[in-house]
């Protein structure tokens, strides 16, 4: 018995995913095959940001169906993928978002210097110091600090609301979540959620603190958030139709 037990445990262990790199006309798409045991059919899914492609198929299916599924979707992809830019316009000249304004990228042509919000003629303009190859590095470390600023203050104020205590609060650039809260109190969130509206980041920031006392998405939950940020609906629908230009945006 035990025998018979040991081996259909092994039989149950997940095959490893298969990584791939798909040829979109042109386009270089790193592309994740993972096996399941309860899948029916193929799912193929393009992962926030546009920057690589998750595929899910039934346990066991031949190599073939994989590759006459994916030949016959290259249409849905180039279509969905279209609206990824592959340019990240983070040059001198180019435009970046910070709270939901955009601001245009003026290199200064100092070596050193801070990266600041400054306005010219009226136009907001984020000056960049630094070898201009580096630009992207240096905008990112900016919007960093800055959504560090303004979600520490933000999740204290809701977390005095409901007097739930912040153990930690850590910036991350996840593209599966816009955040996380562990039971023990610790917090985590997308940085880039910075370009965002201040009512999105509001959002984000209420979202993570209701967890601290509700850790689900049950009506608890959403009726807390809600009273946290009463323009809750607004700001999940901003997310849904602009998070993914959020995750595109190459910085390295």
């Amino acid at each position: 018995m035990f025998s018979l037990l040991k081996t259909r445990s092994k039989a149950r262990k997940p095959a490893p995913p298969e990584m791939r790199t798909l040829d979109v006309a042109g386009r270089l798409m790193p592309l994740t095959i993972k096996q399941h045991d309860r899948a029916t059919r193929i799912t193929l899914r393009i992962e926030p940001g546009g920057r690589a492609l998750k595929m899910t198929v039934p346990k066991g299916l031949a190599a073939r169906e994989v590759n006459a599924f994916l030949d016959r979707h290259q249409g849905w992809l180039l279509t969905k993928l279209a609206k990824f830019s592959t340019d990240t316009g983070l040059r001198d000249g180019g435009e970046i978002l910070l709270r939901g304004v955009s601001h245009r990228i003026q290199h200064s042509g100092s070596l050193r210097g801070l990266t600041e919000v400054v306005s010219t003629g009226g136009i907001p303009v984020l000056r960049v110091s630094g070898m201009p190859e580096h630009v992207g590095r240096r905008i990112a470390a900016f919007l960093k600090k800055e959504a560090r600023a303004d979600l520490a203050r933000l999740a204290a104020m809701h977390a005095v609301t409901i007097r739930a205590p912040i153990r930690s609060i850590s910036m991350k650039d996840t593209r599966s979540r816009w955040g996380s809260c562990s039971s023990e109190g610790n917090l985590s969130f997308s940085w880039r959620i910075v370009m965002a509206p201040p009512s999105v980041i509001d959002y984000l920031a209420a979202h993570e603190v209701a967890h601290l006392k509700e850790m689900n998405h049950g009506p608890h939950f959403w009726a807390l958030c809600g009273k946290l940020c009463p323009g809750m609906d607004e700001a999940k629908s901003w997310l849904k139709r602009h998070g993914s230009q959020l995750h595109a945006i190459d910085f390295d």
